[in-house]
């Protein structure tokens, strides 16, 4: 991933400010969080695979809602990892890792009689990961979508609900996550105090529970004293380095189901120039989304660093979420090289490829990138790619899968061509 210069993170330490030493600074993935990362590869192969199936608009929008779950469950328990660091939880991840599993068992019929298990298991799973950092008595202030319970409320509603409402419902849930996550993120004080509120409320029942309990056995006072004083809430910075190597492991999960996809449909067919364009076409593809996010990190945007927390969260979604479909794209596109493609295929891959350059240019606009950038790149190939979802009906799927990767090749094309001319993002 991109680098960028930054001082190390303060800690506090026992009431005490302190500097994060170098070697926390050089922290990185442990293996149990790449054990876990192992059961998020089979929901987004499941994600990918329903897409492929039936590429209908219908699908299109339940998946996205059903990545939305599996991406913040796993993004919630980053956040907990990246806070705690080698302190982590075994058993706390162990249960996520087994919500995931059965979240990714459920997808494929998760518009059906298994959606209650998906959406039971995404919300254990969500409060398996808020429980367990509320505990440290810490708050992620930069991105507090772990610890904000008011999206919840529509998925325990969808229970009960059958579809469509249950889908509005998920997606409801899903804008007051997002909603409270910046909101929260904008006014760090604020939500300081709300936690500490809540907190203080939760220790009061606690104790009135513990003191009702022990009155009739021990001397006033004494269990008082054994619950010891309340819990004070306080803010935690993000670990940087850590979360983006994170993020970009999770880019690299997506990016290796769409070489998956592209095989096994390859593996299947006849293996003739079609195939062999379409095929070496689209790993040059990935290869291009892969550079591009190395260079210009996860906000998809050239020569300005990292994002902070409020807008690299929801573009790493978008990001993963186009590759996701782009995959899903590819790899029906290379069962048929040589035909044109059905419509919902179409726009399965040039939707994904054309959501990924459309992260970049909204980016482009809050951050005021180079309006050489934007007017040049941004908006030329995000059109292009939308045109043909649109207009490309009579285009065979390798011809297709050429016009992305010219797409995205010339966003790989912007760092010698600014370097040669002399101008800069």
């Amino acid at each position: 991933m991109a680098e960028a210069a930054h001082e190390p993170d303060g800690v506090e330490i026992d009431g005490e400010q302190h500097v994060a030493e170098q070697h926390v600074a050089e922290r990185h993935a442990s293996w149990l969080e790449l054990f876990f990362d192992l059961v998020v590869v089979v929901a987004v192969a499941q994600l990918a695979h329903r897409l492929h199936e039936h590429p209908t608009a219908k699908t299109v929008a339940i998946c996205a809602l059903l990545y939305y779950a599996v991406w913040s469950v796993w993004t919630s328990f980053t956040i907990y990892t990246n806070v705690v660091a080698d302190r982590a939880r075994t058993r706390s991840l162990m249960r996520g890792m087994f919500g995931i599993a059965v979240m990714a068992a459920a997808i494929p019929h998760a518009d059906g009689d298994r959606g209650v298990w998906f959406v039971a298991a995404y919300l254990s799973c969500r409060l398996i990961a808020s429980g367990v950092l509320q505990r440290t008595g810490q708050v992620v202030t930069s991105w507090p979508v772990g610890q904000a319970g008011a999206g919840a409320v529509p998925w325990i509603i969808s229970i009960w609900a059958d579809p469509p409402v249950r889908f509005w419902l998920w997606g409801l849930g899903i804008a007051l996550d997002l909603f409270f996550a910046i909101m929260g993120s904008r006014n760090p004080d604020r939500l300081l105090e709300e936690v500490q509120e809540r907190q203080d409320r939760q220790d009061e029942r606690r104790r009135g529970v513990e003191m009702r309990r022990q009155a009739g056995h021990e001397p006033s006072g004494t269990g008082r004293a054994r619950l010891g004083a309340a819990l004070k809430i306080r803010a935690v910075p993000l670990h940087t380095e850590h979360l983006w190597e994170r993020l970009g492991l999770f880019v690299i999960i997506v990016l290796g189901e769409s070489v998956a996809q592209v095989v096994d449909s390859a593996a299947e067919s006849d293996w003739k120039v079609p195939l062999a364009v379409t095929a070496i076409g689209g790993f040059v593809l990935l290869i291009c989304l892969w550079w591009l996010i190395l260079q210009n990190g996860l906000g998809a945007l050239p020569d300005l660093g990292h994002m902070e927390a409020r807008l690299a969260m929801p573009s790493h979604y978008a990001i993963t979420a186009g590759i996701t479909a782009m995959s899903a794209g590819l790899g029906a596109v290379a069962a048929h090289p040589d035909h044109a493609p059905p419509m919902g295929i179409r726009w399965v891959l040039c939707g994904g490829v054309a959501l990924y350059l459309a992260t970049g240019l909204v980016g482009g606009l809050l951050l005021k990138a180079s309006w050489r950038w934007m007017l040049g790149w941004a908006v030329p190939s995000t059109l292009v790619a939308l045109a043909v979802g649109v207009w490309g009906g009579e285009l065979h799927g390798s011809w297709i899968v050429l016009i992305m990767l010219a797409v995205v090749a010339w966003q790989v094309a912007y760092r010698p061509i600014s370097r040669r001319y002399a101008f800069a993002a």
